[in-house]
C-alpha cells in the first residue's frame, strides 16, 4: 500500500518480541524474561509459556487477544515477552 506504514510479518520459525507482531498476526508465547514480579504479574493475566496470543492493535500501549479477552499492555511489559509467530495475519 503506497503511503502507509505496515509492520513486517515475521517467519514462523523465529522468536520475536510481542510488540513485533502485526495487526491480526498471532503467536505462541515462548518465554517471558524480566524481573520476577513483572513476570508473575503477566502470568496472573494468563500470559505464560505456550499460550496463543493475537495482536489486535499494535502500538504503545498495544492490545492483544488472550484467551478470548482483550488485554492492553505498555511496551515496558512487552520488551521481554518472546513469541513464535504462527503465520500470516488474517
Amino acid at each position: 500500500m503506497a503511503g502507509t506504514s505496515r509492520k513486517r510479518m515475521y517467519a514462523v520459525d523465529k522468536l520475536v518480541t510481542l510488540d513485533r507482531l502485526a495487526t491480526g498476526q498471532s503467536g505462541r508465547v515462548s518465554r517471558i524474561e524480566g524481573h520476577p514480579d513483572y513476570v508473575h504479574r503477566l502470568e496472573e493475566f494468563g500470559l505464560r509459556h505456550g499460550i496463543n496470543v493475537q495482536m489486535f492493535r499494535p502500538g504503545n500501549p498495544c492490545i492483544i487477544r488472550l484467551a478470548g479477552h482483550k488485554v492492553c499492555l505498555r511496551s515496558d511489559d512487552l520488551l521481554k515477552v518472546l513469541v513464535r509467530p504462527n503465520g500470516a495475519a488474517s
